[in-house]
């Protein structure tokens, strides 16, 4: 049998989808799952919404690429749309994530430049951070993990341990452009910033004359019952990055920004060739209407509330698996005191679907339109898992 052809940087998982239908997948030999990863926080609408699918396929029948050499009517609906529902005044579209990252770090180094400052280079970013896998976001990111073998770390970035204000302060110089920040920090464990901590961050950007960026590409999109996980705290940002959630499965990024910050971002500065195409701006536009609609962040606040309950409710009975649980919304994180991949199997094995973290975690990130039904499934599915796993541990014990 012939191996792969692929680079070899994925440890995959032997499962094979064919099919999804809301917050269920079904394998090529028929076995079905709980989807309770939603493809790493991508899936906010679930698998085949038919909104979603109705609106590429209407744009795939018409056009679907142009570049932006030239206007592209979804684009002023969607940055129409965006600015609308949140603090900023302009947008620019990019197809991942880190290029929504890429675009935020590039705009605040610029707005200092065009103000006469062009030393303000540095963001301040926070250990345990991740914000993508460029020369650039990895820099950032700060981890030794994802840094090594790639050279030099790109200069520009200083980061600061989590949580400590007073080595915040002391990090601030003259060549600081802003602070980078997840307000639920993702793959570094599901450790959420206190909204106190939040709203001084904001107070210490305007008290120093720099730029409060944050990273909602995991946090935004309705996934922790507000469209962006900064709205919790009453505060805004001058520059934010979103991504995975705002596609609903198609690739969509976006860096958001207000009028000021953005003006720096003349033509020739910044480009993409994909970012804005016609399919996904459709896609995008309908991720944003189910989203935006009437009631629905409320259920979604509802939801978080009943799996925040019931996932409590296994800790509790079984404190030889689960520590804590952290997260707000439908982004939690259970802290494992085994080994979080050997746990990922067992709920894999009961037929359910979960994403590692760091800090031993594992993520519990189902579609936004998870239903109260399949929310009781999908825990007794994961304490299937743990009674399962308890049980490994005592025949280990045994022999």
């Amino acid at each position: 049998m012939v191996g792969s052809t692929l680079y070899p940087t994925y440890n995959r998982a032997n499962l094979e989808f064919e099919r999804g239908n809301g917050v269920w997948l079904e394998t090529t030999d028929g076995r079905r799952f709980l989807d309770c990863g939603s493809g790493i926080a991508v899936n906010s609408l679930g698998h085949g919404h038919p909104a979603l699918v109705e609106a590429l396929k209407t744009q795939a029948e018409k056009l679907w690429h142009v570049s932006n050499v030239y206007t592209i009517p979804g684009q002023d609906t969607f940055s129409r749309k965006l600015t609308e529902a949140t603090f900023a005044d302009r947008v620019f579209f990019t197809n991942s994530g880190a290029e929504a990252l890429e675009c935020a770090i590039k705009t605040a180094r610029r707005y200092f430049y065009s103000k006469g400052e062009p030393e303000r280079i540095d963001i301040i970013t926070f250990e345990g951070a991740f914000h993508g896998r460029t020369l650039a976001t990895i820099a950032a990111g700060g981890q030794a993990k994802y840094l090594e073998g790639f050279g030099p770390k790109a200069p520009g970035f200083v980061q600061v341990p989590f949580g400590d204000r007073e080595a915040l302060l002391a990090a601030i110089s003259d060549t600081t452009a802003g602070l980078l920040i997840e307000p639920i920090q993702g793959e570094g464990g599901v450790r959420s910033v206190p909204t106190e901590t939040l709203r001084d961050l904001r107070k210490i950007c305007d008290d120093n004359g720099i730029l409060l960026l944050l990273d909602e590409v995991q946090t935004g999109v309705g996934r922790t019952g507000k469209l962006f996980a900064h709205e919790w705290a009453g505060i805004t940002p001058d520059i934010m990055a979103i991504a995975k959630g705002i596609g609903g499965g198609f690739p969509v990024g976006a860096c958001l920004a207000t009028e000021e910050v953005a003006s720096g971002m003349q033509p020739g500065t910044h480009g993409t060739t994909y970012g804005g195409n016609p399919l996904a701006m459709a896609v995008g536009n309908a991720v944003l209407d189910v989203v935006l609609a009437d009631g629905f962040l409320e259920g979604v606040r509802d939801k978080g509330l009943l799996l925040t309950q019931k996932l409590s409710g296994v800790i509790d009975r079984h404190p030889e698996i689960f520590e804590d649980l952290r997260g707000k919304g439908l982004l939690l994180g259970l802290k494992c005191r085994v080994p979080n991949g050997a746990l990922l199997e067992r709920f894999r094995a009961e037929g359910v679907l979960a994403i590692g973290a760091g800090d031993n975690v594992l993520r519990i990130l189902p579609p936004l339109t998870i239903t109260a039904e399949e929310i009781e499934e999908a825990v007794v599915r994961i304490e299937k898992a743990a009674i399962a796993m308890e049980a490994e541990l005592k025949q280990g014990a045994a022999e």
